[in-house]
């Protein structure tokens, strides 16, 4: 991580999030010997594209390409500006501060939202890391920096633009029922929606096709399938 080989003063963070079933799911870092966690970021090379470093870092830390990324906003407010966060963690991995110095200078990240299949991803921690695993999204531990306020506007960002995105699409497998994408849009809402009022919803966008019925046992109990129109 020599500087000469990096932009200076920009960073990316990543708010990754994956549907388990039932719950929203961020993915959330834990760093060496510091009891400190963040989100997964990094830095952009020289002769990088933005979009391209934020899709190398997804890759190291997912496994996963083509991930559905969209930049939702740029964090640079002066209190953001924690160089003692970077000092602990470097310190606590044996790292020079000297030698690391323009990582503690002031930084503006410019923040994405990913949207992945939670069932593909092995995660995979970095070299300053113990750990890189999923969270609930509401049972959440105190992030360093801004990282708290980075995940708050990237869950507004996505309940602000659910339907227009289509943000279910991406977390959720291929086929499905009007069930499982109810529990999708509830978790990102963070409340109930009646079963009623949402198929109804969904049906008139005119977004969704429809499948054969999913039997199980009973024929009467067995629901549609249903998938996106591309």
């Amino acid at each position: 991580m020599e500087p000469k080989n990096y932009l200076r003063h920009i960073a990316f963070d990543s708010v990754i999030l994956g549907f388990s079933g039932d719950k929203l799911k961020i993915l959330i870092m834990k760093y060496h010997n510091t009891g400190l966690y963040a989100l997964p970021g990094g830095f952009v090379k020289m002769e990088e594209n933005l979009n391209d470093a934020v899709r190398r870092g997804l890759k190291e830390r997912t496994g996963l390409d083509n991930i559905y990324l969209e930049q939702f906003y740029t964090f640079g407010d002066v209190q953001r500006y924690q160089p003692e966060s970077m000092q602990t963690i470097l310190l606590a991995n044996g790292n020079s501060t000297e030698q690391y110095a323009w990582m503690l200078e002031r930084f503006i990240s410019v923040a994405y939202y990913a949207l992945i299949d939670y069932e593909k991803v092995v995660p995979q921690p970095d070299a300053l890391s113990d750990s890189c695993g999923w969270y609930d999204i509401d049972n959440l531990p105190a992030l360093m920096q801004d990282h708290n306020e980075i995940v708050n506007k990237a869950l507004q960002t996505l309940r602000d633009n659910i339907d227009r995105k289509l943000v279910g699409f991406n977390l959720m497998p291929l086929v499905f029922t009007m069930k499982e994408l109810q529990k999708v849009y509830e978790a990102i809402l963070g409340e109930s929606i009646h079963r009623g009022t949402f198929q109804r919803k969904m049906l008139g966008l005119g977004i969704l096709k429809r499948h054969d019925k999913q039997y199980s046992g009973k024929a009467h109990k067995a629901p549609f399938l249903y998938s996106f129109e591309k």
